[in-house]
């Protein structure tokens, strides 16, 4: 290693998150300890010295609480408890706790949006009847039309269909609809209720007493509602939309901002935020709202050199105006694996362009996400990965029988879901369950039989290995005194290359053109996406060099 190493990785250090390495897991595909066909927290546990070795800062869990998996446990029922499919509150205290021994903090999911409907406030509301003031935690509203048979207004869901669901009382008569803008299990909570602002609140302290370093906010654009319900204008301008992006969010965030800080500045807040505006984007990360937000541009962004250099130009001008740092990912549990995504002739990601049977070229898609990686890697702000990404497993077609995702069946089975990129990781063997779970148990989603080369096992005995290639670049980046949060300097290239230097010694050269190109004069090469073509860079690949002094 390079001899400026610096003496501090970013987990030591209080604002650890402006240039972590922080890995998704997706508890009920990681591990499974007790042998029941689902991850679980023991498992995590069990692999706690794999992700220390790989050289992440900080893992971030989707959430662990009681659900009825509506929605992958995106429909909570408890947030002071944990689902005893993957283990109990004392489980996942010790896992906080040891993995803070291995230097990895813990993020987890709030999903402050909605609750599921086995949620006791939403039970209450419903038992209590029309008009109760346990029903003005949530939209309940009269439908429209004659007998109230039409919903209230003309919102969708995000999985499809409309987004109210209409009660049916004891006695078999149609009452009130209850707005969801996710599944109907989903219902939304009414922020502007004082119960819901203060439950929240006491929720991220009961999380932060427990050594949680940080939360992320699920669907952090959606909570606060016009209380109106108008149908949704043609062309809403921004701050106007009647559920998207309203200015109460702000004061929203700001009063979670004053509780994390409560507990230090090395605690934070990460916001899941869809919006096409760049200028209402970046009000979520003003000093005292949220620490950070994940770039979708980034991850969505198909593989062309002009798109990917736009993109990380605007993130940087956004995060630069309000001192905020950037963040790069690559894929998440709702995006197709790059893998995939990347040997496909339509590179780029749209959830309304996932269909069955899209064909992907295995090798081409491989070789483009081992030069994004790298890039990824290089650029300034904390890099976001998603389990399984580091051994380059490609999405998955489950059957059909086999599906659980509920933007499948609101699709009308047009839309495969994303149970794809969820399929169990393979940790060893040769069939499944791959180590997942003890031979002969049947996984909550089928694992392939081609994953056998895929494993961690036979990775870490390959250097050529995509898991291989992981462990060095993180290192690299967790050591290199240039990398992580800091500047970003772009050095004159060919089309088709993206070139950069970090600080006065690294340079980072990803060809996305159609032919090899020369590497500028360096002193050595610190790691390549793919072997050099006579000492030239081939196409779809990265390298990383060490510049003269």
């Amino acid at each position: 290693m390079d001899e400026t190493a610096i003496d501090q990785p970013p987990a030591q250090r209080r604002d650890w998150w402006r240039g972590a390495a922080i890995y998704e897991v997706y508890p009920r595909s990681f591990a499974d300890a007790n042998g029941d066909g689902t991850g679980d927290l023991a498992g995590v546990r069990a692999h706690l010295p794999y992700l220390r070795d790989l050289g992440v800062d900080a893992m971030w869990f989707t959430p662990w609480y009681p659900s009825p998996m509506a929605d992958g446990g995106y429909d909570v029922a408890d947030y002071r408890a944990i689902d005893p499919l993957f283990g109990d509150l004392a489980e996942a205290e010790t896992l906080i706790k040891d993995a803070l021994e291995y230097g990895i903090r813990t993020i987890i999911d709030v999903v402050p949006n909605h609750v599921s409907d086995q949620h006791a406030w939403f039970r209450a509301a419903v038992a209590a009847g029309p008009g109760s003031p346990e029903r003005e935690r949530f939209w309940f509203r009269d439908g429209r039309g004659r007998n109230g048979e039409e919903p209230p207004n003309d919102w969708t869901s995000e999985f499809g269909g409309r987004a109210w669901t209409r009660l049916v009382g004891p006695d078999g008569v149609p009452e009130q609809w209850y707005l969801h803008l996710f599944a109907a299990g989903q219902p939304d909570l009414n922020w502007s209720h004082p119960d819901v602002r203060r439950e929240h609140e006491d929720v991220l302290r009961f999380w932060f007493d427990r050594g949680v370093a940080g939360i992320r906010i699920d669907s952090a654009a959606l909570l606060a509602k016009d209380p109106g319900l108008p149908d949704l204008p043609a062309h809403p301008r921004p701050g106007d939309h009647p559920y998207l992006d309203r200015d109460e969010l702000q004061e929203i965030y700001r009063d979670w901002r004053r509780i994390a800080e409560e507990y230090g500045d090395d605690r934070v807040l990460i916001g899941e935020i869809w919006l096409p505006d760049p200028d209402r984007f970046v009000r979520y990360l003003r000093p005292d709202v949220m620490h950070s937000a994940f770039n979708f541009d980034f991850l969505t962004a198909p593989w062309d050199a002009r798109v990917l250099r736009a993109s990380i130009d605007t993130t940087l001008t956004l995060h630069g105006r309000v001192g905020a740092p950037a963040t790069w990912v690559l894929s998440n549990h709702d995006i197709t694996r790059p893998v995939t995504r990347y040997g496909r002739e339509e590179t780029g990601f749209a959830f309304d362009r996932k269909r069955y049977g899209i064909a992907s070229d295995r090798d081409l898609g491989e070789r483009r996400a081992r030069a994004a990686a790298l890039l990824a890697m290089a650029l300034p702000g904390a890099y976001y990965l998603y389990q399984g990404e580091e051994l380059g497993l490609d999405e998955v077609e489950v059957p059909l029988d086999r599906i659980q995702d509920p933007m499948h069946f609101r699709s009308g089975g047009v839309d495969p879901g994303r149970d794809g990129c969820r399929v169990p990781l393979p940790w060893e063997g040769e069939k499944p369950p791959f180590g997942f779970s003890p031979d002969g148990v049947e996984t909550w989603l089928p694992q392939p039989e081609e994953w056998a080369r895929l494993t961690a096992q036979a990775q870490s005995a390959d250097p050529s290995s995509m898991l291989s290639l992981y462990r060095m670049a993180l290192l690299i980046r967790r050591t290199h005194p240039d990398l992580g949060d800091g500047r970003l300097d772009w050095v004159e290239s060919a089309d088709g290359v993206l070139a950069f230097r970090r600080g006065t010694s690294f340079m980072n050269i990803t060809n996305v053109s159609a032919s090899a190109v020369q590497l500028p004069a360096h002193e050595r090469i610190w790691l390549t996406s793919a072997p050099l073509e006579g000492g030239r860079l081939p196409t779809n690949a990265t390298a990383w060099l060490r510049l003269p002094a």
